[in-house]
Parts: C-alpha cells; sequence; structure tokens
C-alpha cells in the first residue's frame, strides 16, 4: 500500500541542496509509476536512476543519499523494479528529483536468471531507442510491465521476443505482416535495432 502523504503535491519544493549544477527552480511534486531502466553512480552516495513511467514515459531523477545504508532507498531502486514515485520535477533540466519510493512489483526471478536478464534487457534497450524523454506513450509502459510478469514467470524463446517487437510495432502504429517482420519495420523506422538483439537470438 503506498503511504505518501499526498497534501505535499500542492507545495513547491524549495530543498535545493546537494542538487548538482544550476538544477533550477522545481515545480510540484508529483505522484506516478515507473519501471527502473537504468541506474548509474552519480557521486559516493547518490545515483542517477531513469524510469519508464505511465504519465511521462522515460525520465531522468537523481536519487541523494541513495547509496548510503540509512537512506529510505535503500534496497527499492534494482533493475527493473515497478514502483510508486513521488517526484519533484526541474523546470530547466531533464533531471528530475527522486523524494519517495515504494514498490510494487519486483520481479526478482528475472534478475536471478541470465537468460530472462538479457531478454528483459534487450526490451528496455529497444524501448529506450525507440521513445522520446519526457513523452508519455502509455501503451509502451504497460507493454513493458506486461513483459517483465510473464519473465517472471516463464523461461522466455525467440517467439516471446518477436512477439514482444510485434506489439511495439503496434504501439508505435508500424504495420507488421506476422512476427518475423516486425524487426524489419522497427529498421525501417528507427535506422537499428539494439547490438545485443543478435546474440539474445543466437541462445536460442
Amino acid at each position: 500500500m503506498v503511504v505518501f502523504d499526498l497534501s505535499r503535491f500542492s507545495v513547491l519544493t524549495t530543498d535545493l541542496s546537494g542538487v548538482p549544477g544550476d538544477f533550477g527552480v522545481l515545480k510540484m511534486s508529483e505522484l506516478l509509476n515507473g519501471v527502473l531502466i537504468r541506474r548509474i553512480r552519480y557521486s559516493d552516495t547518490s545515483l542517477i536512476v531513469s524510469w519508464f513511467t505511465d504519465r511521462y514515459g522515460k525520465i531522468r531523477t537523481i536519487a541523494k543519499g541513495a547509496l548510503r545504508q540509512t537512506s529510505a532507498f535503500s534496497g527499492k531502486l534494482d533493475l527493473f523494479y515497478h514502483c510508486d514515485l513521488l517526484l519533484s520535477f526541474s523546470r530547466k533540466t531533464d533531471l528530475h528529483t527522486l523524494r519517495e519510493v515504494s514498490i510494487r512489483a519486483t520481479f526478482e526471478r528475472i534478475r536471478k536468471d541470465y537468460l530472462k536478464t538479457s531478454v528483459a534487457s534487450y526490451f528496455v534497450e529497444l524501448i529506450e531507442d525507440v521513445t522520446e524523454p519526457d513523452h508519455a506513450v502509455p501503451e509502451i509502459y504497460y507493454l513493458l510491465l506486461r513483459a517483465l510478469g510473464y519473465l517472471d514467470t516463464k523461461m522466455p524463446g525467440a517467439r516471446g521476443v518477436l512477439f514482444f517487437e510485434s506489439e511495439l510495432c503496434k504501439c508505435l502504429g508500424l504495420h507488421a505482416h506476422d512476427l518475423h517482420s516486425a524487426a524489419d519495420r522497427l529498421v525501417e523506422a528507427f535506422g537499428r535495432l539494439p547490438k545485443s538483439r543478435a546474440q539474445l537470438m543466437s541462445r536460442f
């Protein structure tokens, strides 16, 4: 159950301490859902965390102090986690401030299997390649959740990858005659597929 204090959504965030560079004026905090798709170390204590969200698509956030043992983010920021997020959005940069996280699903069985992790990573990489930052694509967001739910309970195969590509084409308004032609349509529209695809498909 999410326990965020909704009363804070009407209050402008003014705490800019420790934010890198000219982080600028922040607008109101907002609650949304997202899947963690990338995380990199920003400093000894902080992370840059990328999400694919329901309301804003692909966004980047800074999780200040996330690497401290006593951090409220401890254990909540792992790859493919599906979370409720409380963010403060920057008006000047594409790096927003992560305030709170509540886990909805961890999809933990994906990270315990190398092939599942490889497939999920390919799905995420493909979505990153075909979407723009801060642009909502709810159909793709829910497709990603469906795919992660499937991988969490079943072993993937080549057909599953082809099916995901076909469904992604539908979300993007691209017409693919069959599962095998979806990859070609994506290449025609976006110029390439992630390099990891060839190696991934060779494992099936």
